[in-house]
């Protein structure tokens, strides 16, 4: 296939639109990226022999605030220890189905301790600003891991679901005070037999502005994107129920949040004391 060849098709798998975004400078990295898609089916077979180590140097080597490094990752393998973090995470299959359970932690106990040595306050990580800070951090690493292990062949998903129940997924690995599951990530080989496909995002028109923001959102645009994910919701076998209906439903209110509504008590139970 030709470079051109693949601009286009990855570009069109990406937004399945007519009018796709003018082609730029390309390379497998990108074609890579925009490949990118959420795998919920996976077969048995363990990783490679030092993927975990490969992947957490590629997430090492993200971007972070200061050099803080307010964030760890617990890999699971063991297939009791992921069955009890599925059922947390709202029973999903593929946590007990993949080898590996990635959980991306906010990690502020290292920098308490680093200061109970020194014989000094870090009175700072009580506010909302460096709580942030430490989610922006942990999150960039994490995509950083996504994409080295795509890049190996594997497949990812995310699982917010992992806040569930924020608290009991902190006593399951023994987390320290002032440290919490942010989200976790399935790791694993992708089952052939149950293949994910690239799920359409809206048009580059609606979210690129250029010099200030842009008040050119209109309700026809996301009509037209609603279509476009029916037919993509159709043919990997969801109810089309579209985009519009899929976001309402999540934002509806505190019932939508699946337990995550009471985020900040929790946290506060943790250390997690936010000013």
């Amino acid at each position: 296939m030709t470079e051109l060849a693949s601009e286009n098709a990855a570009l069109w798998r990406r937004y399945r639109e007519q009018d796709l975004p003018g082609f730029g400078p390309w390379n497998q990295v990108i074609d890579g990226l925009l490949a990118h898609r959420s795998v919920r089916a996976y077969l048995p077979d363990p990783v490679p022999l030092g993927t975990v180590e490969t992947l957490v140097a590629a997430a090492q080597s993200a971007a972070s605030s200061s050099n803080l490094q307010l964030w760890d990752v617990v890999a699971v393998e063991d297939p009791a220890r992921k069955a009890r973090l599925s059922v947390l995470a709202g029973d999903q299959a593929h946590i007990r189905e993949a080898p590996l359970f990635l959980v991306w932690v906010v990690n502020f106990a290292r920098a308490e301790a680093m200061a109970r040595a020194a014989g000094r306050e870090i009175e700072a990580i009580h506010y909302l600003e460096i709580l942030m800070t430490a989610i922006v951090d942990t999150s960039l690493a994490a995509q950083n891991a996504t994409v080295a292990a795509e890049s190996l062949g594997l497949g990812t998903v995310y699982i917010g679901g992992i806040r569930n129940h924020i608290d009991q997924v902190a006593a399951e690995l023994a987390l320290p005070r002032r440290a919490f599951g942010l989200f976790g990530m399935v790791v694993g080989h992708p089952d052939p037999a149950r293949p994910a496909e690239v799920k359409p995002r809206l048009p580059q028109h609606v979210v690129l502005h250029r010099e200030e923001f842009q008040p050119h959102f209109n309700l026809d645009l996301v009509a037209a994107y609603d279509d476009r994910m029916k037919e993509f919701q159709r043919e990997v076998g969801m109810r089309d129920v579209g985009w519009t209906r899929m976001v309402l439903s999540r934002l509806r209110g505190p019932a939508s949040l699946m337990g995550r509504e009471n985020a900040r008590e929790l946290l506060a139970g943790l250390g997690i004391d936010i000013l």
